[in-house]
């Protein structure tokens, strides 16, 4: 397999995860449920809206993962980068388990989480599931297990992003010329008598 088609997986894997994250984090701040308090006369009932963040809290950690994850398939090689394709499968299965679980209905609602209000020891509390939202958070999900899979799969054979940087060495080329020596200038008297002073400065004879 060429360059061209390492470097085309590489990136179908880094968007895959962006595009889980993302869906993800989108899904956690949506409303999954709308859930119905009817009271005890006189206190009212009340219907308050019941997102993802509160019944799957492991959404948004998880879209939050997938995130960062599409950096570290860039950034890592070999072991590393089928590490995080691991992480990156862990954490779609989790994203596709919470999906199922806000489709068909088995939240579990904290009363905490959507009311405060008092005298709720004879309430009814129902629970009605949206769909759109789980069923993006279950689509997150799969499309993390795939990227993860691809990633642990063919991971190691794609390049990394320290590889696009790194300077290409420089080519040897030919040794530069020595430069040319410098003729020698003929010696004047005055050059004779300077030299005559500096041997008498030295102790030596100018005349030997």
């Amino acid at each position: 397999m060429g360059p061209a088609s390492t470097r085309r997986e590489l990136t179908v894997a880094v968007l895959a995860c962006a595009a889980a994250g993302g869906l993800a984090l989108t899904s956690s701040s949506s409303p999954w449920a709308e859930v119905t308090i009817t009271r005890q006369p006189p206190l009212p009932s009340t219907v308050e809206a019941l997102t993802g963040g509160q019944a799957a809290p492991l959404v948004g950690a998880c879209g939050l993962l997938l995130l960062a994850a599409a950096l570290a398939v860039l950034a890592v090689r070999g072991a590393g980068r089928v590490v995080v394709g691991l992480l990156v499968a862990v954490a779609g299965g989790v994203l596709a388990w919470s999906g199922l679980r806000g489709l068909t209905g088995r939240l579990g609602v904290d009363l905490a989480d959507v009311t405060s209000s008092v005298g709720l020891g004879d309430a009814q509390v129902r629970t009605d599931a949206a769909v759109t939202w789980p069923l993006l958070a279950l689509l997150a999900g799969v499309l993390g297990v795939l990227a993860g899979a691809l990633v642990v799969l063919r991971g190691r054979r794609w390049p990394g992003m320290s590889r696009r940087y790194e300077r290409a060495p420089v080519p040897a080329g030919p040794a530069p010329a020595p430069a040319p020596a410098r003729r020698a200038r003929p010696e004047t008297p005055e050059d004779r008598h300077q030299a005559a002073w500096k041997a008498l400065d030295r102790g030596d004879d100018p005349t030997v």
